[in-house]
């Protein structure tokens, strides 16, 4: 999980829940200020953030609202996820029953910039392989002097489950034969039978030709 460079200005950027500076996590901030000593990373900035924030316009912590969407913005790229770490969930007030969206951030995360490139968002995780990329893995090779390499998710056309079978064999059957479908990026084939088709609104199965006459049937005329 590591690669060696030629070296460019390296940059981490240690984001914590404030006060919690508590083992494990003092520790984890122990080292990285070890590895600035010591010139395996040029600058380390340490940043505090709540332990949640409003999902919304009107919240006053903005910059954890834009530093969560640039993480999701690499995590795409990547074809990983920073949830978790990071999660969303509801809550309701019990005066007004007003519903709101907030963010809870994690305890500690780190972004790591090669020159002005950000290369690496830790922790992180492949949701195919539930696998996790931890700060402390990241923080073990930066103390080698190398950048930590993100997670290779495995190619979605190439997975298999624990039987041999494409990772994209969905639960439901085949409404011809009853065997497995198989989902491509939402038209499902079923691999007895040689069964072809989509999904409507409704959840219903349909072959395909029936499906592209269901959804012309339902589309809009344009205007002349």
């Amino acid at each position: 999980m590591q690669r060696k460079t030629d070296h460019t200005d390296r940059t981490v950027v240690c984001h914590v829940r404030a006060p919690l500076l508590l083992e494990p996590i003092d520790e984890q901030i122990e080292t990285l200020q070890a590895c600035e000593d010591e010139g395996a990373i040029d600058d380390l900035l340490l940043r505090s953030w709540p332990k949640e924030v409003a999902l919304s316009e009107e919240s006053p912590h903005q910059e954890v609202l834009e530093n969560y969407e640039r993480f999701e913005q690499w995590a795409d790229r990547r074809g990983v996820s920073v949830r978790p770490p990071f999660r969303e969930r509801e809550t309701t007030s019990q005066i007004t029953g007003e519903t709101r969206e907030r963010l809870v951030t994690p305890l500690l995360c780190l972004e790591i910039y090669e020159d002005d490139d950000l290369v690496g968002v830790f922790p992180h995780t492949d949701e195919r392989t539930e696998e996790t990329y931890t700060t402390d893995e990241a923080i073990a090779t930066l103390r080698t002097g190398a950048v930590p390499t993100p997670l290779e998710p495995v190619d979605a056309g190439a997975a298999t489950d624990a039987d041999g079978a494409p990772d994209g064999t969905i639960s439901d059957p085949c409404p011809d034969c009853g065997g497995e479908l198989i989902d491509g990026q939402g038209l499902f084939a079923c691999g007895d039978c040689g069964w072809v088709g989509q999904v409507t609104d409704s959840g219903r199965y349909v072959a395909q030709v029936t499906a592209s006459k269901t959804t012309a049937e339902g589309q809009t005329p344009p205007q002349s």
